[in-house]
């Protein structure tokens, strides 16, 4: 068994966990006298269990009233009271459907019913013990397997399972209980479901109640609490459902920001970002990040290191594998990406993965470097915002080590530029002065100077810029300030006139690195946007599968190779790719984006900026929007296909009720008579032709089915040849007479390529149909540019245009008021000639009735 059950116990809670991405409740009933709409997927709920006897079953049935009092159609499918009397009261008012009987090696079992549930239809079926292995020569294995039968036509499931049966707690469990539990169920099955509530009882809640034999019986409660429920072991186990809830909770909450496109961190659960960058107090800051995550249950540990804007590392990349190496052995996980300002980069992942606290070193910069400007950890609490940052000291703290700068948003050619016309410009601009010194003021030569800087701060950024400002000042004041020579001035408007162009010089230097700068951002904006127009251009244009938006989004990033992986179990699936040498595993991708909670996008070729999460966030989002509206859309043509199967078949159950029937009643009384009554020539002649006639068209009806259903399995195979018409017209109209069907065939007629067999029925199904309707027919043939036409022409009613659409469907009876026939012959006919590559199509015959045309393919010269 794989949950015992009693009546409600005290303490009793239930707390839930719903899909962000759900509608309703999965609890809200259907309004009294609406239609039973099956068009949707069943809705899952759970009643999760941290050990037997906590009460999931009495929570499960109490629901079952709740819903039926509202006026839900709810049955039982099944459950197990182990002969509790408080359980089994509960089942009182309720509709209970009856089990199946099995027989395994001579004992007798029972199970749940599927088909009787199915054939039931409630709208909520209360089904127990989802981790259950059924008896051999049921549906499935396993009862889970069941629900989603259930699931999929439309009924509502609740369900209860204990925590010790999901599948990758069983080794966790046989640790804790030291009980191999046989009986498990995919942790995918409950994380999928659409409402997951947890029934909690504290462990000495539920000692007592199994010291009460409110769980098993009295001679087995001793050995139970020595054993299984052993406080330890209930303790432990609460909190392995506590966690593995939590982690259900954390993914709908992810679901949610995404959905919602919620940037700011929600402290739900305690995440830990250590930022490392590959020098030797990261071992300290990885250590002391485990150390704060252990404080609290369920807390995650992720390492980032920022790459500089080239993807070039900064640290030995030996030194970087160890402290991932590190990372994983103290349970958490290295990320890697890449940034142009290490503090913003690493305040955007921290955001992203909705961080609680970021821990980072003390600067190993000296104290006057820090004087001159902050240190990254500085940096990262001021952008930190919600987040707090936990400033982390180490040996290496203070130890001098220089602070590379910002990288410039400037080319390096440009850079290299600047700085060459920073240091040779200044000198040229003073040469030139020199020889034109009685021709020029200071303030030209001022004015000559700053236009210099200008030009360098825009060829080279701010730090060429000021080079070439200061150079100015001590030229313009050595060479051109009174007195001359000397570094000391003479009038003070000159010395002010020097100050302001070096704070001009500065101040214009500043203005042009900056708007290098906004350029960069302006320019990354524009990609962002003209990357997510792309995708919403083609979920519009129709053009929105996987394999189109993972390709988009590899040509996007530049990526060498992006695929879209599925979980299923263990392993993983790819659900499309694009790029040479995919990602067969996320931990094969250099980068894994979340698309839901089976699905992640893993990118390979290099590592992207931080900044680039929102545009990824974005991708990931409509990839998951897609493959819901794809699945939506293979669900809805499944049912399309379901009704148009159900369709035929209650057309095929009605028409064979009558037209089979009816001949073999005509059989049957005329061999009766024949072999019976004492008949007259005259007599015995009429019932041997209604005999013969009967047996003909129970021929001819058994003839299409087999046709139509060898048409629907693909199982017609033409042997195509070159023949005549002249071989397989005449056969087609053998047995009428003449004044009913005549045959007009050109003696000049050409071969064609078809099977001559096929083509017969195909000729013979459509004088049957006109000689029903219009008699007598003409059977013509003629050679046309497009191929032999064969006419088959009727002087019946005809059909309308709109009724022609329908005509070689089956079971279509336009126009027929004979009520014999299936409605099957123009259906077979069009089948066959499909089959042989021949084409049908229905004109007007001149002066009225129908003509069915056959075109049929001449052969080759």
């Amino acid at each position: 068994m794989t949950g015992v059950e009693g009546s409600q116990p005290e303490d009793f809670v239930t707390p839930d966990v719903t899909k962000a991405s759900a509608g309703a409740s999965a609890g809200a009933a259907a309004r009294p006298g609406a239609p039973d709409i099956r068009a949707r997927r069943g809705r899952l709920t759970v009643y999760l269990g941290a050990a037997p006897g906590v009460g999931k079953t009495y929570a499960m049935l109490d629901e079952a009233h709740r819903r039926a009092a509202r006026g839900t159609d709810v049955v039982v499918g099944l459950v197990e009271t182990h002969g509790r009397a408080a359980t089994a009261a509960q089942l009182d008012g309720l509709e209970v459907l009856p089990r199946l009987v099995l027989t395994h090696r001579d004992s007798e079992f029972t199970e749940l019913d599927v088909d009787a549930v199915l054939r039931r239809a409630p709208q909520v079926a209360m089904i127990d013990e989802l981790a259950h292995t059924n008896v051999p020569g049921t549906r499935h294995p396993k009862r889970w397997q069941d629900v989603h039968d259930l699931l999929d036509a439309g009924i509502d499931v609740v369900t209860t399972v204990n925590v010790q049966h999901l599948e990758s707690l069983n080794d966790d469990v046989e640790a804790i209980t030291g009980i191999r539990q046989r009986e498990t169920v995919p942790d995918q099955v409950v994380r999928d479901a659409d409402q997951i509530q947890l029934v909690d009882l504290p462990p000495q809640a539920l000692r007592r109640r199994l010291a009460h034999g409110n769980v098993y019986r009295a001679e087995q409660v001793d050995a139970s609490l020595a054993s299984y429920f052993r406080l330890g072991n209930l303790t432990a186990l609460r909190e392995l459902a506590l966690l593995w809830l939590a982690d259900r909770v954390d993914d709908a909450l992810t679901d949610y920001r995404r959905d919602h496109r919620i940037e700011t961190p929600w402290p739900a659960r305690e995440r830990i970002v250590v930022a490392v960058t590959g020098g030797p107090e990261g071992d300290t800051l990885l250590r002391r990040g485990a150390r704060i995550a252990q404080r609290a249950a369920g807390s995650e540990l992720l390492a980032v290191h920022v790459l500089a804007t080239d993807g070039l590392p900064s640290a030995p990349p030996g030194r970087i594998a160890a402290q991932r190496e590190l990372v994983e052995q103290l349970g958490g996980t290295f990320h890697t990406v890449v940034g142009e300002d290490v503090p913003s980069a690493v305040v955007d992942f921290a955001t992203g993965v909705n961080a609680t606290m970021i821990v980072v070193g003390v600067s190993r910069r000296s104290r006057w470097r820090e004087a001159l400007s902050e240190g990254n950890g500085t940096e990262i609490a001021r952008l930190a915002g919600a987040i707090d940052v936990h400033l982390v000291t180490h040996e290496k703290a203070r130890s001098g080590r220089p602070r590379l700068s910002g990288r410039s948003p400037l080319s390096p050619s440009r850079r290299l530029a600047g700085w060459l016309l920073a240091l040779v410009g200044p000198v040229l601009l003073t040469w030139v002065l020199s020889l034109l010194r009685d021709s020029i003021s200071l303030p030209t030569e001022l004015m000559l100077f700053l236009t210099l800087t200008v030009l360098v701060a825009i060829v080279g950024g701010l730090w060429p810029a000021v080079v070439s400002a200061v150079a100015g000042f001590l030229l313009l004041n050595w060479f051109f300030t009174e007195p001359t020579g000397l570094l000391t001035i003479e009038r003070p408007e000159n010395a002010l006139a020097l100050v302001v162009f070096v704070l001009v010089a500065a101040g214009v230097a500043s203005v042009v690195d900056l708007a290098a700068r906004r350029t960069g951002e302006a320019f990354r904006a524009r990609a962002e946007a003209s990357a997510l127009a792309s995708v919403s251009r083609a979920v519009l244009s129709g053009d929105d599968s996987a394999e189109a938006l993972v390709g988009r989004l590899r040509e996007t990033f530049t990526l060498r190779a992006v695929s879209l992986l599925e979980r299923s179990g263990a392993s993983w699936t790819v659900l499309a790719s694009s790029g040479p040498e995919p990602a067969l595993r996320p931990e094969d991708g250099q980068a894994v984006l979340t698309v839901d909670e089976t699905r992640v996008l893993a990118l390979c070729g290099r590592v992207l900026p931080a900044s680039d999460r929102r545009v990824l966030e974005a991708f990931a989002s409509q990839v998951g929007a897609v493959l819901s509206q794809n699945r939506l859309r293979e669900q809805a043509e499944q049912a399309r296909v379901l009704e148009q199967a159900d369709a035929t078949r209650t057309a095929l159950l009605a028409a064979v009720s009558h037209d089979l029937r009816t001949p073999l009643a005509t059989i049957r009384a005329s061999v009766d008579a024949l072999t019976g009554l004492s008949l007259g020539p005259a007599d015995r002649a009429a019932l041997e032709e209604a005999l013969a006639d009967s047996t003909d068209r129970l021929e001819r009806l058994i003839d299409n089915l087999l046709d139509l259903s060898r048409l629907q399995t693909g199982s017609v195979r033409p042997v195509l040849r070159d023949t005549s018409l002249d071989e397989v017209v005449p056969l087609a109209v053998e047995g009428y007479p003449a004044n009913v069907v005549r045959l007009d065939l050109p003696e000049t007629l050409p071969l064609v390529r078809t099977d001559p067999g096929l083509l017969e029925r195909v000729v013979a199904n459509l004088v049957s149909n006109a000689v029903r309707y219009g008699p007598p027919v003409v059977v013509s043939a003629q050679d046309s540019p497009e191929g032999l036409v064969v006419r088959v022409a009727d002087n019946g009613p005809g059909l309308d245009d709109d009724l022609k659409v329908h005509m070689f469907e089956p079971f279509q009876r336009l126009g027929d008021g004979s009520g014999t026939g299936l409605g099957l012959g123009l259906a077979v006919a069009d089948g066959l000639a499909t089959a042989v590559g021949a084409e049908v199509r229905a004109e007007d015959t001149p002066g009225g009735g129908l003509t069915m045309v056959v075109l049929v393919p001449r052969a080759s010269s």
